[in-house]
């Protein structure tokens, strides 16, 4: 090819590349000239979105006929995946941008997302929760409680403990010391030792389930005993420079079937709970003037899992039964703010019926009104999949593999789309686990992985539920699981 052919390709090249950028100029233009303009999330408009402390994102939904724009006001810590993009005649087809903002390590924040087609315009508010606190208030918000939370073990089987039932030949509580009922679940006696070798081995949350009736008089009144016993293992938690949560147990639990000595005497039922709540809140103002001068790592959690109306496990709990629920932990918060010192500012801890993630249970919860921000926890429980953490006989599941894996992110995405997108509340999961230790370990391993990597995404955390140690030997029988969790926060 000669050098003179060679110069009127360029050139005629040069020609047309111009030509479509003056096409181009031309079409946007007229494109510009844009009709509508809103903005969504989940098809709902909206004119704000707030985020926990943790990083996170969210797809914002834009609504035009024309080319549109947008920009953050502060990319230090809020930016768009996408700055541009084009609009569409359908009106029910949208273009898209997804908001990330990165960790919130001081006071709350506030960005504007500016989106502009043609001559319209609309300013989105992302605001992130912060770390700070109320003035006055020397307790670290519930947010910073749960960002501190690396890992989390459950001290089951001990003062939850309640084997007591009157047709139990085996068990007269007349005979029996506190440290019976302690130990009674197999469980040894806990001592500084055992609380040491769970904060040696990375676990810096200890959950300290606590069933309370059967040391409660006819009036709800606790015996110092049972107090005092308490507050021992709740020292030897901080003593391990721990944080500790205590809660009423099985107080809210399953009975056998024709049990009659008062257990489960919490349940979620509007027609019991003239007589049930000031029970409740006799026994929340106790515990709270008992430990009104700890710190900000003790905090309290209303209850465990409560059962429906029914006081079953399997049945579909009404709206009623879920109405006595949060009636029950909004006398929680209401009990322990009255008694004041630092239980004014105490974080505490709040779940929907049976503490479980199920979609129905959480669309039936709703947060306590506090008389401060920032001082409200929500929790639930996962032992998920089902049939791969627990034994289920003919319907275990021996492989943790990727439909595991799916059922996980669904968990994950309802519990987070529910405490902090609608509530604003940070979170944690009280308990979860592969409970079943006969599956293999390797796939056990796979689970713990899984989960742990699924609390670093979403700014929150776990607390295993018991098991893992031989508390009499101080033996960690299931280091390797273990050891994958431990490495898993780092």
């Amino acid at each position: 090819m000669t050098g003179m052919k060679m110069k009127k390709i360029i050139n005629l090249t040069w020609m047309l590349l111009v030509g479509l950028v003056f096409q181009a100029c031309g079409d946007s233009d007229k494109d510009n000239n844009a009709s509508r303009l809103t903005i969504t999330k989940d098809n709902v408009e909206i004119n704000e979105v707030t985020f926990s402390i943790a990083s996170g994102n969210a797809v914002i939904g834009i609504n035009t006929d024309g080319e549109w724009t947008a920009e953050s006001s502060d990319e230090s810590w809020c930016r768009l995946a996408v700055h541009a993009g084009y609009g569409y005649s359908d009106e029910e087809r949208n273009s898209y941008t997804r908001i990330e903002v990165d960790k919130n390590e001081g006071d709350a924040r506030t960005a504007n997302i500016t989106i502009k087609a043609g001559g319209l315009s609309k300013v989105i508010a992302v605001n992130q929760k912060g770390m700070g606190t109320d003035p006055g208030d020397t307790f670290i918000s519930g947010f910073a409680f749960v960002e501190n939370l690396k890992l989390g073990y459950n001290l089951g089987n001990t003062l939850d403990a309640c084997p007591w039932d009157p047709t139990f030949t085996w068990w007269d509580p007349a005979t029996k010391t506190i440290a019976d009922w302690e130990t009674s679940w197999g469980q040894p006696l806990t001592t500084q030792e055992i609380i040491d070798a769970i904060a040696a081995k990375g676990f810096n949350v200890i959950r300290v389930p606590v069933t309370w009736y059967p040391h409660m008089d006819a009036d709800g009144v606790v015996s110092d005993e049972w107090m005092n016993r308490v507050q021992e293992v709740v020292d030897m938690v901080l003593k391990a420079g721990c944080y500790c949560i205590i809660n009423t147990q099985h107080d809210t639990g399953a009975c056998d079937e024709g049990r009659t000595d008062g257990a489960a005497w919490i349940a979620a039922n509007m027609d019991e709970y003239p007589t049930i709540s000031p029970r409740f809140k006799k026994l929340w103002t106790q515990i709270a003037n008992h430990f009104k001068g700890y710190d900000d790592k003790l905090a309290f959690e209303a209850v465990n899992e409560v059962l429906d109306g029914q006081r079953k496990w399997g049945t579909t709990p009404t709206a009623s039964d879920m109405e006595a629920l949060n009636k029950l932990e909004q006398d929680f918060v209401d009990a322990v703010r009255a008694t004041g010192g630092n239980n004014e500012y105490r974080n505490l801890i709040v779940n929907p019926m049976g503490a479980t993630n199920a979609q129905l249970q959480l669309d039936g919860m709703s947060v306590p009104t506090d008389i401060h921000a920032n001082h409200i926890i929500a929790t639930v429980h996962t032992y998920d999949p089902y049939n791969f953490c627990n034994d289920n006989g003919e319907w275990n599941v021996q492989v943790f593999d990727s439909s595991c894996e799916a059922e996980i992110d669904a968990i994950f995405t309802r519990v987070h789309k529910r405490f902090a997108e609608d509530f604003g509340v940070p979170y944690f999961y009280g308990e979860f686990g592969a409970i079943d230790e006969n599956k293999a370990t390797a796939e056990r391993i796979k689970y713990a992985q899984y989960m742990v990597k699924k609390f670093k995404q979403y700014g929150t955390t776990g607390l295993w539920w018991m098991g893992l140690i031989n508390r009499s030997t101080l033996v960690w029988y299931d280091n390797e699981v273990t050891e994958a969790l431990m490495e898993g926060i780092k």
